[in-house]
């Protein structure tokens, strides 16, 4: 199971109605933070999830919407007496960039620990339970998008694991993915389990304009949360000239990468009413929707 929480949905500056862009998600006690623009500690709160359990926030990039909200969160994390260390990921430059931020707030009860980008157009990595893809976006400066899965394991075969003689008590090692040793034998987890079953999926993208990669990087996603920076209809030269996109093109994107659904987010402050122009995304996209602060859901592992 997955808890996403999209707990702003603004781009370039927050309003009073609309705090700025940033993605939360949680899984077996663990949560994971994608950006932390300016507000999003009052965001988080809004929506009653605790800071504390935060173990790895990502960065897109570092423009300030994406993460000048960063050291007050920190310093909040560690008013909740955290004593474990906080991951922080994101494009070459991302520990000068947050020892500069750290200026105002040089002490933390936790450790820091820094994992930065390299040149790849895709890269893996593996936070705890999340597994993450991170794929180049196109924007002014540096630019990632993120694809988070949680995958699944087969089903243990009760069969095979009684076939080898195996005591019921090492039964539990194997599902966990661990060797076992019995009698001078050596036992692999897959002697027991079946082939792998569907994962969760759920990827997100702001500033940027459209491209192949992104494609590649969302494919199949159960959820896509992308940018809709503008809305209304003929607007790719506006979102070309500052690098973003608008719901035409981010639909082109959900269509061409086969996801299951598309939520739009980081939307100009010059558009204070997007679900004006959701019809554009649908035309495009049917399963398209305009994200709302706070707008949350829960994926569940297929039977």
């Amino acid at each position: 199971m997955l808890d996403i929480c999209l707990a702003g949905t603004g781009g370039m500056m927050p309003l009073p109605y609309r705090h700025l862009t940033c993605l939360m998600l949680r899984h077996e006690g663990s949560q994971l933070l994608i950006d932390c623009g300016e507000g999003t500690q009052i965001a988080l709160k809004r929506r009653g999830w605790s800071f504390n359990p935060i173990d790895y926030i990502l960065f897109t990039h570092f423009h300030a919407d994406h993460i000048s909200g960063l050291i007050g969160l920190l310093l909040s994390i560690g008013n909740a007496e955290r004593k474990d260390p906080v991951t922080l990921v994101g494009p070459r430059g991302l520990k000068q960039v947050v020892s500069s931020l750290r200026i105002i707030a040089p002490e933390l009860p936790f450790e820091l620990e820094y994992m930065e980008l390299g040149a790849q157009p895709q890269e893996s990595l593996q936070l705890g339970a999340f597994h993450i893809t991170a794929f180049k976006a196109r924007h002014r400066i540096p630019c990632y998008g993120y694809t988070v899965e949680i995958p699944r394991q087969g089903r243990f075969q009760l069969e095979q694991a009684r076939a080898l003689g195996l005591p019921v008590q090492l039964w539990g090692i194997l599902q966990r993915g661990e060797t076992v040793e019995y009698e001078g034998e050596t036992y692999f987890p897959e002697m027991v389990m079946g082939p792998p079953r569907k994962g969760l999926k759920v990827s997100y993208c702001t500033d940027s304009r459209p491209t192949d990669n992104i494609v590649e990087g969302v494919r199949e996603a159960d959820l896509f949360i992308c940018e809709g920076m503008y809305g209304e209809a003929g607007s790719q030269q506006r979102a070309a000239e500052h690098m973003h996109m608008n719901f035409e093109e981010a639909a082109d994107l959900a269509r061409e990468a086969a996801v299951k659904e598309l939520w739009l987010t980081h939307f100009s402050p010059a558009m204070p009413h997007p679900e004006e122009y959701l019809e554009v995304a649908q035309a495009i996209f049917p399963n398209a929707l305009v994200g709302k602060d706070g707008l949350s859901k829960t994926l569940k592992f297929e039977e």
